[in-house]
Protein backbone atom coordinates (compact mmCIF):
# COMPACT_ATOMS: atom_id res chain seq x y z
CA UNK A 1 0.00 0.00 0.00
CA UNK A 2 2.86 2.57 1.06
CA UNK A 3 4.68 1.44 -2.22
CA UNK A 4 1.74 2.15 -4.32
CA UNK A 5 0.99 5.44 -2.72
CA UNK A 6 4.45 7.03 -3.46
CA UNK A 7 4.56 5.57 -6.81
CA UNK A 8 1.54 7.53 -7.60
CA UNK A 9 2.37 10.69 -5.80
CA UNK A 10 5.92 10.26 -7.28
CA UNK A 11 7.86 10.45 -4.30
CA UNK A 12 11.51 8.09 -3.69
CA UNK A 13 10.76 4.79 -1.26
CA UNK A 14 12.38 1.84 0.13
CA UNK A 15 10.77 -1.72 1.97
CA UNK A 16 12.66 -2.91 4.56
CA UNK A 17 13.09 -6.07 5.57
CA UNK A 18 13.21 -7.13 9.43
CA UNK A 19 13.50 -9.76 11.56
CA UNK A 20 11.58 -9.74 15.03
CA UNK A 21 12.95 -11.31 17.90
CA UNK A 22 11.03 -13.18 20.74
CA UNK A 23 9.60 -11.63 23.76
CA UNK A 24 7.48 -8.71 23.85
CA UNK A 25 6.18 -7.92 20.37
CA UNK A 26 5.96 -4.88 20.06
CA UNK A 27 8.62 -3.65 21.84
CA UNK A 28 10.72 -6.10 19.26
CA UNK A 29 9.40 -4.82 16.49
CA UNK A 30 10.02 -1.35 17.54
CA UNK A 31 13.49 -2.28 18.24
CA UNK A 32 13.59 -3.85 14.91
CA UNK A 33 12.48 -1.41 12.65
CA UNK A 34 15.26 1.03 14.37
CA UNK A 35 18.02 -1.05 13.38
CA UNK A 36 16.81 -1.23 10.01
CA UNK A 37 16.17 2.37 9.75
CA UNK A 38 19.50 3.37 11.25
CA UNK A 39 21.49 0.75 8.67
CA UNK A 40 19.72 2.22 6.10
CA UNK A 41 20.72 6.01 6.82
CA UNK A 42 24.18 4.72 7.30
CA UNK A 43 24.65 3.40 4.37
CA UNK A 44 23.46 6.62 2.57
CA UNK A 45 25.26 8.96 4.95
CA UNK A 46 21.67 10.63 6.39
CA UNK A 47 21.89 11.89 9.95
CA UNK A 48 18.41 12.92 11.07
CA UNK A 49 15.32 10.64 11.13
CA UNK A 50 11.71 12.05 11.49
CA UNK A 51 8.59 9.82 12.50
CA UNK A 52 4.85 11.00 12.92
CA UNK A 53 4.54 10.16 16.92
CA UNK A 54 1.81 12.07 17.92
CA UNK A 55 0.01 13.51 21.28
CA UNK A 56 -2.42 10.41 21.22
CA UNK A 57 0.84 8.41 21.35
CA UNK A 58 2.20 10.23 23.85
CA UNK A 59 -0.89 10.51 26.21
CA UNK A 60 -1.16 6.27 25.88
CA UNK A 61 2.50 5.99 27.00
CA UNK A 62 1.93 8.00 29.72
CA UNK A 63 -0.81 6.13 31.03
CA UNK A 64 0.45 2.87 30.47
CA UNK A 65 3.59 3.64 32.16
CA UNK A 66 1.70 5.03 35.13
CA UNK A 67 -0.34 1.67 35.30
CA UNK A 68 2.71 -0.05 35.38
CA UNK A 69 4.56 2.01 38.05
CA UNK A 70 7.40 3.09 36.00
CA UNK A 71 10.47 5.79 37.29
CA UNK A 72 10.65 9.27 36.15
CA UNK A 73 12.65 8.07 32.83
CA UNK A 74 9.73 6.10 32.32
CA UNK A 75 7.23 8.37 32.50
CA UNK A 76 8.81 10.96 30.34
CA UNK A 77 7.81 9.47 26.97
CA UNK A 78 8.75 10.66 23.76
CA UNK A 79 10.83 13.67 23.56
CA UNK A 80 10.62 15.92 20.37
CA UNK A 81 14.34 15.60 19.81
CA UNK A 82 16.93 12.75 20.56
CA UNK A 83 18.82 9.83 19.27
CA UNK A 84 17.78 6.58 17.01
CA UNK A 85 17.83 4.15 19.86
CA UNK A 86 21.50 2.52 20.07
CA UNK A 87 22.64 4.99 17.40
CA UNK A 88 24.53 8.63 17.51
CA UNK A 89 21.98 9.79 14.56
CA UNK A 90 18.97 12.67 15.26
CA UNK A 91 15.86 11.74 15.55
CA UNK A 92 12.79 14.25 15.49
CA UNK A 93 9.40 14.39 16.00
CA UNK A 94 7.57 16.86 14.85
CA UNK A 95 4.02 16.01 15.32
CA UNK A 96 3.72 15.48 18.88
CA UNK A 97 1.06 18.38 19.44
CA UNK A 98 -1.30 17.18 17.09
CA UNK A 99 -4.31 14.64 17.62
CA UNK A 100 -4.37 11.58 15.52
CA UNK A 101 -7.89 12.40 14.05
CA UNK A 102 -6.19 15.89 13.04
CA UNK A 103 -3.75 13.98 11.08
CA UNK A 104 -6.14 11.56 9.51
CA UNK A 105 -8.00 14.08 8.04
CA UNK A 106 -4.86 15.98 6.64
CA UNK A 107 -4.40 12.49 5.18
CA UNK A 108 -8.16 12.79 3.56
CA UNK A 109 -7.94 16.01 2.58
CA UNK A 110 -4.68 15.09 0.37
CA UNK A 111 -6.37 12.88 -1.46
CA UNK A 112 -5.77 9.60 0.78
CA UNK A 113 -6.95 6.77 2.76
CA UNK A 114 -5.44 6.46 6.20
CA UNK A 115 -4.60 2.68 7.00
CA UNK A 116 -6.16 0.98 10.14
CA UNK A 117 -3.37 -1.33 11.13
CA UNK A 118 -5.28 -4.87 12.65
CA UNK A 119 -2.86 -5.06 15.25
CA UNK A 120 -4.17 -1.59 16.83
CA UNK A 121 -7.52 -3.20 17.73
CA UNK A 122 -5.75 -6.67 19.68
CA UNK A 123 -6.60 -6.24 23.20
CA UNK A 124 -3.82 -8.44 23.92
CA UNK A 125 -1.42 -5.46 23.92
CA UNK A 126 -1.50 -3.21 26.74
CA UNK A 127 -1.28 0.04 24.24
CA UNK A 128 -4.65 -0.89 22.59
CA UNK A 129 -6.68 -1.47 25.91
CA UNK A 130 -5.03 1.94 27.07
CA UNK A 131 -6.43 3.59 23.95
CA UNK A 132 -9.63 2.13 23.81
CA UNK A 133 -10.47 3.43 27.72
CA UNK A 134 -8.84 6.90 27.19
CA UNK A 135 -11.23 6.84 23.99
CA UNK A 136 -14.41 5.83 26.22
CA UNK A 137 -12.98 8.85 28.94
CA UNK A 138 -13.95 12.34 27.22
CA UNK A 139 -13.04 14.26 30.36
CA UNK A 140 -9.17 13.16 29.68
CA UNK A 141 -7.15 15.42 27.04
CA UNK A 142 -4.81 13.64 25.42
CA UNK A 143 -2.99 17.27 24.58
CA UNK A 144 -2.58 18.17 28.06
CA UNK A 145 -0.98 14.57 28.95
CA UNK A 146 1.03 14.49 26.32
CA UNK A 147 2.33 17.77 27.88
CA UNK A 148 3.17 16.43 31.07
CA UNK A 149 5.08 13.79 29.69
CA UNK A 150 6.87 16.58 28.24
CA UNK A 151 7.02 18.45 31.67
CA UNK A 152 8.16 14.84 32.96
CA UNK A 153 10.63 14.72 30.13
CA UNK A 154 12.57 18.30 31.39
CA UNK A 155 12.52 16.31 34.76
CA UNK A 156 14.04 13.46 33.66
CA UNK A 157 16.85 15.56 31.75
CA UNK A 158 17.64 17.56 34.76
CA UNK A 159 17.75 14.29 37.18
CA UNK A 160 20.40 12.41 34.62
CA UNK A 161 22.11 15.85 35.05
CA UNK A 162 22.45 15.46 38.67
CA UNK A 163 23.35 12.02 38.01
CA UNK A 164 26.32 12.62 35.73
CA UNK A 165 27.42 15.41 39.02
CA UNK A 166 27.24 12.21 41.34
CA UNK A 167 28.85 9.91 39.20
CA UNK A 168 31.96 12.74 38.51
CA UNK A 169 32.13 12.76 42.47
CA UNK A 170 31.61 9.75 44.07
CA UNK A 171 32.51 6.79 41.93
CA UNK A 172 35.69 5.59 41.56
CA UNK A 173 37.50 2.14 40.50
CA UNK A 174 38.50 -0.21 42.92
CA UNK A 175 40.31 -3.54 42.49
CA UNK A 176 38.85 -4.05 39.17
CA UNK A 177 35.58 -3.31 40.39
CA UNK A 178 33.65 0.18 41.11
CA UNK A 179 33.00 2.09 44.22
CA UNK A 180 30.41 4.26 45.10
CA UNK A 181 30.64 6.58 48.13
CA UNK A 182 26.44 8.00 47.61
CA UNK A 183 26.08 11.60 48.71
CA UNK A 184 22.53 12.45 46.89
CA UNK A 185 18.90 12.27 46.99
CA UNK A 186 17.38 8.74 46.66
CA UNK A 187 16.72 8.85 43.23
CA UNK A 188 20.10 10.14 42.36
CA UNK A 189 21.87 7.44 43.88
CA UNK A 190 19.55 5.02 42.23
CA UNK A 191 20.71 6.31 38.86
CA UNK A 192 24.34 6.10 39.49
CA UNK A 193 23.55 2.24 40.91
CA UNK A 194 21.65 1.44 38.02
CA UNK A 195 24.61 3.07 35.14
CA UNK A 196 27.03 1.29 37.60
CA UNK A 197 25.46 -2.13 37.35
CA UNK A 198 25.28 -1.51 33.36
CA UNK A 199 29.12 -0.59 33.47
CA UNK A 200 30.22 -3.47 35.06
CA UNK A 201 27.38 -6.60 33.75
CA UNK A 202 24.24 -6.29 32.56
CA UNK A 203 21.43 -3.14 32.40
CA UNK A 204 19.14 -4.22 35.29
CA UNK A 205 15.57 -2.80 35.14
CA UNK A 206 14.37 0.00 37.27
CA UNK A 207 11.93 -2.39 39.71
CA UNK A 208 14.64 -4.84 40.60
CA UNK A 209 17.26 -1.73 41.01
CA UNK A 210 15.23 0.05 43.58
CA UNK A 211 14.76 -3.20 45.77
CA UNK A 212 18.69 -3.99 45.75
CA UNK A 213 18.90 -0.19 46.46
CA UNK A 214 16.44 -0.64 49.55
CA UNK A 215 18.82 -3.68 50.82
CA UNK A 216 22.04 -1.38 50.27
CA UNK A 217 20.44 1.16 52.60
CA UNK A 218 19.84 -1.43 55.55
CA UNK A 219 23.13 -2.61 55.05
CA UNK A 220 22.85 -5.61 53.26
CA UNK A 221 24.63 -6.96 50.34
CA UNK A 222 22.80 -8.23 46.63
CA UNK A 223 23.59 -8.91 43.24
CA UNK A 224 22.37 -7.83 39.95
CA UNK A 225 22.93 -8.04 36.60
CA UNK A 226 26.13 -10.63 37.07
CA UNK A 227 27.21 -7.67 39.19
CA UNK A 228 27.64 -8.54 43.04
CA UNK A 229 27.45 -5.13 45.77
CA UNK A 230 28.52 -5.24 49.20
CA UNK A 231 28.26 -2.54 52.11
CA UNK A 232 31.74 -1.38 53.06
CA UNK A 233 32.93 1.38 54.70
CA UNK A 234 31.60 4.93 53.34
CA UNK A 235 30.10 3.50 50.24
CA UNK A 236 29.10 -0.17 47.93
CA UNK A 237 31.51 -1.93 46.31
CA UNK A 238 30.60 -3.34 42.64
CA UNK A 239 32.08 -6.37 41.45
CA UNK A 240 31.34 -8.92 38.09
CA UNK A 241 30.24 -12.18 39.79
CA UNK A 242 32.89 -14.84 39.11
CA UNK A 243 32.07 -17.29 36.64
CA UNK A 244 29.52 -20.24 37.57
CA UNK A 245 30.65 -23.64 37.18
Amino acid sequence: MVARLCRDLGIAHAILPVKVGRGNLQAEARAARYRALDEWMEARRLELLATAHHADDQAETLLMRLNRGSGLSGLAGARASGNVPDSRRRLVRPLLAWRKHELCELVRVAGAIPVSDPSNADEDFDRVRIRNALAQADWLDPVAIAQSAAHLADAAEALDWCIEREWQRGVSECGGGLLYRPDAPRAVRLGVLVRAIGVLGQQPRGGAAARLLDQLERGDGGNLGLVLVTCEEGGWMLRREPPRH
